[in-house]
């Protein structure tokens, strides 16, 4: 099993920025992917971001160039820098962890094995 534990969400203004954070349980967090999820109301899960195990990232055109996904293996931490927020930014956003070492799919949600319980970030206009 793998705990995930969210944190950094909040309340901002429309051109901020925040960095959330999501720290993993388990001793090989490094063969870990890693991703970025959220989701709105009354919408589906929207990919956000991902890191592979091997370092490469991607990102969908929503965010991209705005937001930056990291890692940080000895403290089994990813982090997720969301600048030039934008009310439409507005969703609950989760970590999900893919721990079989396959890179494949990782825009899609249901191919990662843990997910953590989520945190807000509302950017008001």
């Amino acid at each position: 099993q793998v705990q995930l534990v969210e944190s950094g969400g909040g309340l901002v203004q429309a051109g901020e920025s925040l960095r959330l954070s999501c720290t993993a349980s388990g001793r090989t967090f490094r063969r870990y992917s890693m991703g970025w999820f959220r989701q709105a109301p009354g919408k589906e899960r929207e990919f956000v971001a991902t890191i592979m195990w091997t370092g490469g990232t991607a990102y969908p055109d929503s965010v991209k160039g705005r937001f930056n996904i990291s890692r940080d293996n000895a403290n089994n931490t990813v982090y997720l820098q969301m600048n030039s927020l934008k009310p439409e930014d507005t969703a609950v956003y989760y970590c999900p962890a893919k721990v079989d070492l396959s890179t494949s799919y990782l825009l899609i949600a249901g191919n990662y094995h843990y997910w953590g319980q989520g945190t807000q970030v509302t950017v008001s206009s």
